[in-house]
C-alpha cells in the first residue's frame, strides 16, 4: 500500500534558475539540491518533496498544481507579499475573494503563480463553531 510512501509533486519549470530562485527565496522552501536527472528537489515539511522538472516548452495547468496548508492564511499572506509574491483576486458567481482569501465551505484559500505560471494555493482549514 501506498499509505507510507514518500510523495513527491514534480512540477515543470521553463527556468529552472528563476524557478528555484523563487521556492526557496520567496517561499522559503529548504533546497536539497540538483539531482542527476536534471530535476531540483526541495523539502517541505512531513517528508513531502517538491521537484521542479526543467520542460523548455512548459506546460499551462488550469488547475491548482500545489496547495500549502496553512494555520493563519492572511499572515501567510502578508509573509509571501513582503517576498513580492503576488496573489489572484476573483469575483465570479459563487466565488470571490477578500483580502486575497475565499471561503470555501471548511476552509479558506488563496491563489499565486509561480514564475513558471504554475498555480499554488494557501489553504487553512476553518474550524467548526
Amino acid at each position: 500500500m501506498l499509505t507510507h510512501a514518500p510523495m513527491t509533486t514534480i512540477l515543470p519549470v521553463k527556468d529552472l534558475g528563476r524557478a528555484c530562485d523563487f521556492y526557496g527565496k520567496q517561499l522559503g522552501l529548504a533546497a536539497a539540491g540538483l539531482q542527476a536527472d536534471g530535476k531540483f528537489l526541495f523539502n517541505c515539511n512531513g517528508g513531502a518533496v517538491l521537484a521542479l522538472f526543467p520542460k523548455p516548452e512548459g506546460t499551462k495547468a488550469e488547475h491548482t498544481a500545489v496547495s500549502f496548508r496553512v494555520d493563519d492564511i492572511v499572515a501567510e499572506i502578508r509573509d509571501l507579499e513582503s517576498r513580492g509574491v503576488q496573489f489572484q483576486d476573483y469575483d465570479l458567481p459563487g466565488f470571490k475573494t477578500v483580502g486575497h482569501v475565499c471561503v470555501l465551505g471548511s476552509e479558506k484559500a488563496a491563489w499565486f503563480n509561480d514564475p513558471e505560471g504554475n498555480i499554488l494555493c494557501l489553504h487553512e482549514d476553518v474550524v467548526a463553531r
